[in-house]
């Protein structure tokens, strides 16, 4: 099996990961996965859209192999429409793996070249930015502070095992610096590892 070439996107909520996800997957041989997404566009009258409803409507974390297997049914089906070509594109993933289990789940999978740590931001800021996205999305629950603190707290509980994980992979970024800061500093990371290049070792 191949193991797709990624770079992973990871930070916290409203540190901009998703911004820079975006345009990156504009990129000639870039394509971008947003996890949170991808699982709301979900078919949920497919049997495994059926199971992730089951999880999410009752307010519970879906788990990760169930997670790992809607990923890679989405993955799937972008290979076979043609807007992903493992052969010579690079994944850039953002919000999986959201853990150690799926990080180790997925390693027979990805081949991460490099891991980017959005980092720098402080809470508020980080609130103040979900908020806002919440309303303009109309996604009101989400504009709960509580709501939006615990989903920062997951985050800072669950990410340091992930990183150590990829020890030697991981370049921290300074996400409160400019968008074209963040994206300039993250091209030449991914210059020096090898990703400008065509992806043919795979």
């Amino acid at each position: 099996m191949i193991r797709y070439s990624s770079y992973l996107l990871t930070g916290p909520p409203g540190s901009g990961k998703g911004t820079q996800g975006k345009v990156l997957g504009n990129v000639p041989r870039f394509f971008h996965f947003a996890c949170g997404e991808a699982f709301r566009s979900l078919d949920t009258r497919t049997p495994l859209g059926q199971r992730f409803i089951e999880y999410s409507s009752k307010g519970m974390l879906v788990p990760d192999d169930l997670t790992i297997e809607l990923w890679r049914t989405k993955i799937d089906a972008q290979v076979g429409a043609g807007l992903f070509k493992p052969d010579i594109d690079h994944l850039v993933l953002d919000g999986i793996p959201r853990n150690l289990n799926q990080a180790r789940l997925m390693e027979h999978l990805i081949d991460v070249k490099r891991v980017f740590q959005f980092v720098g931001t402080d809470r508020p800021e980080l609130v103040r930015r979900l908020r806002k996205r919440a309303i303009k999305d109309n996604r009101l629950d989400d504009a709960n502070e509580s709501v939006i603190n615990e989903r920062l707290d997951t985050y800072d509980r669950e990410t340091r095992p992930v990183l150590d994980f990829y020890n030697g992979r991981v370049v921290q970024i300074d996400a409160s610096q400019s968008p074209v800061g963040v994206l300039h500093y993250i091209v030449n990371a991914i210059i020096e590892s090898g990703g400008a290049t065509t992806n043919k070792h795979l």
